[in-house]
């Protein structure tokens, strides 16, 4: 006796949390669908960076020798993405002093893949796909949209369960909830697209807002994590000693070999034949910071076979920018489930962890939002124009 009223409620309030927050979360989802593909967009939209040179002397030292030359006022840490192609390589310089009132606002260059050539600069959020990727996680409004956004993701998710809850079916009627009914109305029609559709996108959907919504509210994902599981562990902050003299530093290639020959013996031997060295990608190099003697060493973030993250993985290694001594290691992948899930949040919001085929899907899943958005706005409207005859009373359906 109490299920009827209860889906009553489930309904009204799915409705009104739905009104309430559809459009905001309808413009989340679509830039965020369309960040799936950002870097290609951007691509697409800049030609001179998909242009391919003729060679294949590209050094790491070339490219931040060409950096400092082209930004000479700029001599703190240079943050230099490694791709797998001949394609322009970009980099960047966090806290400019050009747009310290922006927030995060960090330099972004290209450079040509010799590394001899700047093709590119331009500031985080000044360009059209920068501009999307703020809107998608601060809605243009800094750390508290961030913090908006994940609290937002929240309710999304709550809006979800309440669409589930309003469908559910008694028992010994799961098949015919999920067939159309034979309707006359229109109103009945848009709510048979709205429940399939509903339904078809119910998972994916959960996926996406709770990864969002973890990305997003970080403290309060570690703690819960931490109380659910074990501590989330991160990298200790390195802070080198005063050098007794002053040596130049040693060349990225130097550095880089050290980091390789320390991560290969620090991670465990997986493969059947111990002698194998594991497969270990360079995703990014951070350049020591020449402006604070304690922090001069190089960063060197990895993708190792258990990471899904090809653009952030989650492996780094510390050298001494003096000594080529590794002065540090750290994997997410050593420190438990809590970090697990941590490590795997941003590969399966972006869709890099299931390659082109789930990004394609996390596109039509985000399209998805606008059509049950639009969907249910033009049935309310239905019902809320329709008048009702004063000598009949009017019995609404779903």
């Amino acid at each position: 006796m109490h299920s009827i009223p209860f889906k009553k409620y489930a309904r009204r309030f799915h409705l009104w949390l739905g009104l309430s927050l559809g459009l905001l979360l309808v413009v989340i989802c679509l830039s965020g669908a369309a960040l799936v593909f950002y870097v290609e967009i951007d691509t697409w939209l800049h030609p001179e960076l998909e242009r391919k040179q003729a060679t294949t002397d590209a050094t790491w030292d070339n490219t931040l020798a060409t950096l400092n030359t082209a930004n000479p006022d700029k001599s703190g840490s240079w943050r230099i993405e490694v791709n797998d192609s001949n394609r322009a390589i970009s980099a960047r310089y966090y806290n400019p002093p050009e747009t310290q009132n922006e927030g995060f606002a960090p330099l972004m260059v290209w450079v040509s893949h010799d590394g001899k050539t700047v093709l590119r600069q331009n500031y985080w959020g000044h360009y059209l796909v920068t501009w999307l990727y703020n809107l998608h996680y601060t809605l243009l409004l800094g750390e508290t949209g961030t913090v908006i956004i994940g609290y937002m993701g929240l309710a999304a998710l709550i809006l979800l369960l309440s669409g589930l809850l309003a469908w559910w079916p008694k028992q010994g009627q799961w098949g015919k909830s999920l067939n159309f009914k034979a309707r006359s109305s229109v109103v009945g029609l848009l709510y048979d697209w709205h429940k399939v559709l509903g339904l078809i996108s119910f998972i994916p959907l959960f996926v996406l807002i709770a990864t969002g919504v973890m990305l997003a509210l970080p403290k309060e994902t570690n703690s819960t994590l931490s109380q659910l599981l074990e501590p989330v562990q991160s990298a200790k902050k390195i802070v080198l000693e005063q050098p007794s003299s002053k040596h130049k530093n040693i060349s990225i290639e130097q550095a880089l070999l050290a980091a390789r020959s320390a991560i290969a013996h620090h991670l465990p031997a997986q493969q059947s034949n111990r002698n194998q060295q594991p497969e270990l990608r360079l995703a990014w190099i951070y350049t020591p910071d020449n402006t604070d003697a304690s922090s001069r060493y190089f960063t060197f973030r990895f993708q190792t076979p258990e990471d899904p993250s090809t653009r952030f993985p989650n492996t780094f290694v510390k050298v001494d920018a003096q000594t080529a001594a590794v002065i540090d290691i750290f994997s997410t992948w050593d420190h438990g489930t809590a970090n697990i899930i941590k490590g795997w949040l941003h590969a399966l919001h972006d869709g890099s962890a299931g390659g082109l085929v789930l990004r394609v899907f996390w596109l039509f899943v985000g399209a998805a939002v606008l059509l049950l958005f639009l969907l249910g706005f033009i049935r309310w409207r239905i019902r809320t124009n329709r008048k009702p005859n004063p000598t009949k009373p009017t019995l609404i359906n779903n």
